[in-house]
């Protein structure tokens, strides 16, 4: 907490226009899907409204992002660097908990300075499907549905009702879908489109505006 009191930052200001987005991660029995909405919001500025806010690391491994946009592309940059790295040197992809407890121990080590993020890293490997939420000071946890930012309270409302574990991830395409779509009436930071990825032994897959309005109808 000195880092931030030293370069005069108020965290809970900063966190106020740092989580404005929404986006969701769950956890399928055949692989795992991952939905954001585009909207980037300045305070009450809407800065774009194409903002990418979900990445693909590996051919199994995928990342949204809810934080300031140059620490979380930079977090997505040396990710992917490092897994690029670790493949070379193991002659095999990193799994999906190696990746985000690299990423974890990233944040850990800078106590805030410079990062400010909140990340969901999901992949699906040898151990199946896998979601783990990483918060702002490195802690991590495993989960089987997830949802960050502004517009997280209400995506829930959706995922409570209508994810089961288990579920496949064609059907979870459109519970993820209808969670973002939910924030977006109700939440003033999240907004624009939906995009859309699902990760299967297949690999990594983004889904065009066209295949999410199939999707959604």
């Amino acid at each position: 907490m000195r880092h931030l009191f030293n370069r005069g930052v108020d965290l809970e200001k900063e966190q106020k226009y740092l989580e404005g987005t929404t986006t969701v991660a769950l956890a399928c029995r055949d692989g795992v899907v991952l939905a954001t909405d585009t909207r980037a919001t300045a305070g009450y500025l809407v800065a774009s409204k194409i903002a990418r806010k979900v990445y693909q690391i590996t051919e199994n491994i995928g990342m949204t992002v809810a934080g300031g946009v140059a620490d979380t592309q930079n977090l997505v940059n040396i990710l992917r660097a490092e897994a690029r790295y670790f493949s070379l040197r193991e002659g095999a992809p990193i799994g999906t908990r190696a990746a985000a407890r690299l990423t974890a121990n990233i944040l850990h080590a800078y106590s805030f300075n410079p990062y400010l993020a909140n990340l969901l890293i999901a992949g699906f490997d040898e151990d199946g499907p896998q979601i783990f939420f990483l918060d702002l000071d490195g802690s991590m946890t495993e989960e089987k549905m997830a949802s960050i930012g502004s517009g997280s309270p209400v995506a829930y409302g959706v995922l409570e009702n209508e994810f089961k574990e288990g579920m496949s991830t064609k059907d979870a395409l459109l519970v993820a879908v209808r969670a973002i779509k939910t924030a977006m009436k109700r939440d003033i930071a999240t907004g624009n489109e939906v995009m859309l990825a699902v990760i299967t032994d297949k690999g990594y897959k983004e889904f065009s505006q066209a295949e999410i309005k199939k999707i959604a109808a």
